[in-house]
């Protein structure tokens, strides 16, 4: 598995590559690493910072990364979040022990994080008030 990452990486990365070993930040393996290592963690506190939840999931194991999902206007927290691990285990790990946990005072349930499956095709956001069809003209006999 690494073998294949380094190839992957160093076809992609070659300006991070050094002539003796791969050095790769981790985030940028992330498109690389099976969704089986990143999870979903829903019913966060409002209060729970990344840094917060990258400390709590490091019990487990090397946490590569830790997202809350804010709102676009007003910044705040949604409620849930994601955390990343470097390996599959610690993430099952995790999994296991957090689920149904107590996080700053609320429960929180974690799962493996699916594949985003929609890519837009919604109702489009402050686009302005429908178009309305062009009405048919009317002739009356004096146009004519």
């Amino acid at each position: 598995m690494a073998a294949a990452i380094r190839r992957i990486a160093s076809k992609n990365f070659a300006k991070f590559t050094s002539s003796s070993s791969l050095l790769l930040p981790p985030a940028i393996l992330i498109p690389y690493r099976s969704i089986a290592t990143k999870l979903f963690v829903g019913g966060l506190s409002f209060c729970t910072t990344e840094d917060g939840l990258t400390e709590t999931f490091s019990q487990y194991g090397q946490v590569v990364e830790a997202k809350i999902i804010t709102d676009r206007v007003s910044n705040k927290s949604k409620g849930f979040g994601f955390v990343t691990f470097a390996c599959e285990d610690e993430a099952e790990k995790a999994l296991t022990d957090m689920d149904g946990k107590n996080l700053n005072g609320r429960v929180v349930f974690v799962d493996y994080a699916k594949p985003k499956t929609d890519f837009g095709g919604g109702i489009p956001i402050a686009r302005g008030p429908p178009e309305e069809p062009p009405q048919p003209k009317v002739l009356i006999d004096e146009e004519l």
